[in-house]
């Protein structure tokens, strides 16, 4: 009896110690679901960001444009992969045809698979890339948005072209001058999903709800989905419903550039005022033919510019994606990252005839 008993506590006891081990062994390795979790999804809030530390050598990054054959995406992105050679790294551009909401997913798990440094996006939708997304933060492979932001909680910075609210509501303001504060205007805009459009398009019409523009008249925002021919059978079809239309905007290069051919070869031109955002080589011949007074945009080279930066200093540790961090951008200098890892280029241009030779992309 008494070497039963015996046998039985070093029983106990060896299980308490092998018990004692493994969490012991758990604690150490950090690789349960829920600490994995918490670590990869907080951006940068288990790890302390080392402003001193220097850019990472052969990083890898991958810019996912709205859709691959967008020419203002491809100015943005090709200017991002130059950059990515001046600090020793490599970048390559991916991405679908359309710009369909879920049309991004399997090229962002691709990336995942390829073992990325930084996935940098420009969403079609908000939401629908989140998945994924949320995947890639888990594998340390950082995530930053540019052009068209995701949900927050799906990337560690967005880089945005300017203030959301500037641009919104200066296109109003520009459009206003041009046709006298009267008459019905409409917005010609890109997918309805899209992100940047209707952050946009929501501070336009907080700007028309001010006196100045009380005989002005939102009559219809039509969606191009960002395609030459559908945003300019959409022209035509804004000015067949309303032929007494006084005013398009269009914060959208591909949609801007579809409606001035509309209006250059129509009756309307010279009597519908065009504005939005475009690039000068697009619009150079609809400015000189008086097509189109101005438009606006950012320099799309510094954005991509500015991004791939972003993204390097992200995976090399220099930055966490806190508000108030700050990091240099090459050329560009040093830019802090705002509230919810928001970091602005800054103030979008106004091209007209007397600047718009000076501008070449």
């Amino acid at each position: 009896m008494m070497l039963r008993n015996a046998a039985g506590r070093r029983a106990v006891a060896a299980a308490a110690t092998a018990l004692s081990l493994a969490l012991a062994l758990s604690a150490c390795s950090g690789t349960t679901k829920d600490s994995s979790d918490q670590e990869s999804t907080k951006a940068g809030a288990t790890t302390k960001a080392d402003p001193g530390a220097a850019l990472k050598k052969g990083l890898k990054l991958a810019f996912l444009p709205k859709q691959i054959n967008n020419p203002y995406e491809k100015i943005v992105d090709d200017a991002g992969i130059e950059a990515a050679k001046e600090y020793g790294g490599t970048g390559k551009e991916v991405g679908p045809s359309d710009a369909s909401a879920s049309s991004q997913v399997s090229y962002i798990n691709t990336l995942i698979q390829q073992r990325q440094d930084a996935i940098l996006v420009a969403a079609n939708d908000p939401n629908a890339v989140c998945g994924p997304l949320k995947q890639a933060m888990k594998k340390n492979i950082k995530v930053v948005a540019y052009d068209s932001d995701t949900a927050k909680e799906c990337r560690q910075l967005f880089i945005n072209q300017a203030s959301s609210e500037e641009i919104g509501r200066s296109l109003v303001q520009h459009l206003g001058e041009q046709i006298g504060y009267q008459g019905r205007i409409a917005i010609l805009s890109a997918t309805q999903n899209a992100t940047n459009q209707n952050t946009w398009i929501e501070f336009m019409k907080d700007e028309l709800k001010l006196p100045k523009y009380k005989d002005m008249k939102l009559v219809k925002v039509a969606y191009g989905d960002d395609a030459d021919q559908k945003s300019f059978q959409q022209t035509q079809g804004l000015m067949q419903a309303y032929p007494d239309l006084k005013g398009i905007i269009s914060p959208t290069t591909v949609g801007i550039a579809a409606a001035a051919r509309y209006l250059s070869d129509s009756s309307y031109k010279g009597k519908v005022v065009l504005n939005g955002l475009g690039t000068p080589n697009q619009m150079r011949k609809y400015v000189k033919d008086d097509t189109v007074e101005q438009f606006s945009l950012w320099n799309p080279e510094e954005l991509g510019y500015l991004g791939s930066y972003a993204a390097a200093a992200l995976a090399s540790g220099q930055i966490t994606g806190a508000q108030g961090e700050k990091f240099k951008a090459g050329k560009l200098g040093e830019y802090t990252i705002g509230k919810d890892g928001e970091v602005i280029l800054g103030k979008p241009t106004v091209f007209d005839k007397k600047n718009i030779d000076t501008f070449d992309f």
